[in-house]
């Protein structure tokens, strides 16, 4: 077929846009904004950046620091550059894939840390603004959103690793070079 080193080309191209995009986002949301954050919070991390996760009475003590113009700022992050990072991280690691793994079933099974990113880490910019807009902080609510942190960072290295692997394997079983590439269409 004449026509598929052209079009992985393009997808190459937009490839290294989007994933360009996506460590712009993750520098800018995690790294800068969210680090500035802990002006706005007496020194306290923002929960999105605790890898390990949290308990109420932290949520607590961050939510005394906070006033209300700093949760809003916060739930703003998470509705713009919070929102950015993940879809666009998301499109970059799904094309990446499509790009380099030959098989259908291989393609879901690298995809789907990087689906299932996208869903924990929207999911948890929403449990974050709701326990800190809280008066006090439901252990429930708390445990699922530090839950939901814990699971997005994992989600974010796994899907790292998809996006590794897919570059590392072989695009078809040896042997079968050019038999799979019919199967694409459609």
């Amino acid at each position: 077929m004449p026509g598929v080193p052209g079009r992985k080309s393009n997808g190459s191209l937009i490839l290294i846009a989007a994933a360009v995009a996506s460590l712009f986002l993750f520098w800018y949301f995690h790294l800068l904004t969210l680090g500035q954050m802990t002006q706005l919070s007496g020194g306290l991390t923002m929960p999105d950046m605790m890898i390990g996760g949290y308990d109420a009475g932290y949520i607590h003590r961050l939510g005394e620091e906070m006033d209300d113009d700093a949760r809003g700022q916060l739930s703003y992050l998470h509705r713009t550059a919070g929102t950015l990072f993940p879809l666009i991280f998301a499109f970059a690691w799904l094309l990446l894939v499509q790009l380099t793994a030959g098989r259908r079933w291989l393609r879901w099974v690298l995809w789907s840390p990087v689906i299932l990113f996208v869903v924990v880490d929207l999911w948890e910019n929403v449990a974050i603004d709701t326990v800190l807009a809280s008066a006090t902080a439901d252990p429930a609510a708390v445990s699922l959103a530090s839950t939901l942190t814990v699971l997005r960072w994992v989600l974010l290295a796994l899907s790292l690793v998809a996006g590794a692997v897919s570059v590392f394997l072989p695009a078809h079983p040896q042997g079968s070079a050019g038999h799979g590439t019919g199967t694409g269409t459609g």
